[in-house]
């Protein structure tokens, strides 16, 4: 089916096909084969489905599976139960963003209480994305500020404000926090005036180390199915090579402190503080990326705003912290 340009916006059900390869559950393998040889195949089948007597998905059936198992096995026993569904009430560009995280060549279109509606495969993703390939490059330049490119376009201007300041609200609140925060440890700061000179690139690096491992998050979604396995031992790798990085800043960083104030206190704090923040950092980063895509929300317009601003919390709270302690 060919997609016409400009319809990110328009019902999925408007482009699924209904000649998808629908299976009984209750049937056997043999049963299963003798169906689809009097039935026979739609002209682009991938995935054999299988729902239960009221047509509800309840699985999907590898090919190689169905053709391998023996002919008394039943189709419930071999099925794959979790299965990658795109709800009817999704547009174009929601099952384009699936196709991209899933990587599937086809996924199922289900209503509201489960029945299977028709299948979506990848030719609608790689025809819809031949069209917008020359604007994705400018929508990357708007998404690291929380603003994607259609929200703005041609729109009124109360709607270019909303979509403009809405995610700039988190930037607004985050640095409220940290000056409350900076109140808060004033007497640290009075104390050792050195440190307060060393604040905004503590904060640089924060916000360095987060955008890092945000982009790599976002990347891993977009390559990866996002597991729990997957999330702990990415994770873990980020979080090593920043603590990596951020000891190598820390010795650097309190070299110089050290050889400027002759201060050890301030040394050692200036050193773990950075150490901690940068470690945390690399934590926000790279996981609000996967909580906003288990909430399934606009993960790289959203992520962006709201890892920084948590960055940037965290890290004076980790640097004054680890402060205060110390002197």
């Amino acid at each position: 089916m060919a997609i016409a340009k400009h319809n990110l916006d328009e019902p999925i059900t408007r482009h699924m096909r209904t000649d998808f390869a629908a299976i009984k559950d209750t049937y056997t393998v043999g049963e299963t084969l003798s169906f689809i040889r009097v039935q026979g195949l739609g002209e682009q089948i991938v995935y054999f489905y299988a729902i239960d007597k009221e047509d509800k998905l309840v699985g999907v059936v590898p090919t190689r599976r169905l053709l391998m198992s023996p002919l008394e096995r039943k189709i419930s026993e071999i099925m794959e139960r979790r299965v990658v569904s795109v709800p009817d009430t999704f547009t174009v560009f929601d099952a384009c963003e699936f196709f991209v995280l899933y990587r599937f060549m086809a996924l199922p279109v289900v209503a509201a209480g489960g029945r299977m509606l028709g299948v979506v495969d990848v030719k609608l993703y790689a025809e819809e994305m031949f069209d917008i390939s020359e604007r994705e490059h400018v929508d990357r330049l708007f998404e690291s500020l929380g603003i994607r490119l259609s929200q703005i376009k041609n729109a009124p201007l109360s709607k270019r404000f909303q979509a403009r300041f809405s995610w700039l609200l988190a930037t607004v609140v985050s640095g409220i926090t940290c000056a409350l925060l900076a109140g808060v440890f004033q007497k640290t700061l009075v104390e050792s005036v050195v440190l307060s000179f060393f604040l905004a690139m503590v904060l640089g690096l924060g916000e360095s180390v987060c955008v890092q491992a945000l982009s790599l998050s976002i990347e891993g979604l977009h390559q990866s199915k996002p597991r729990l396995k997957w999330f702990l031992v990415n994770l873990w790798r980020e979080v090593a090579v920043s603590f990596c990085m951020g000891v190598c800043a820390a010795l650097l960083a309190g070299g110089f402190s050290y050889v400027w104030n002759r201060h050890i206190g301030t040394t050692i704090a200036l050193v773990l503080g950075i150490i901690c923040a940068v470690s945390a950092a690399a934590i926000i980063g790279f996981s609000i990326p996967v909580l906003l895509h288990r909430l399934r929300l606009d993960l790289k317009i959203a992520s962006g705003p709201v890892a920084l601003a948590l960055a940037d919390v965290v890290t004076i709270i980790f640097y004054l912290s680890a402060a205060a302690t110390i002197m």
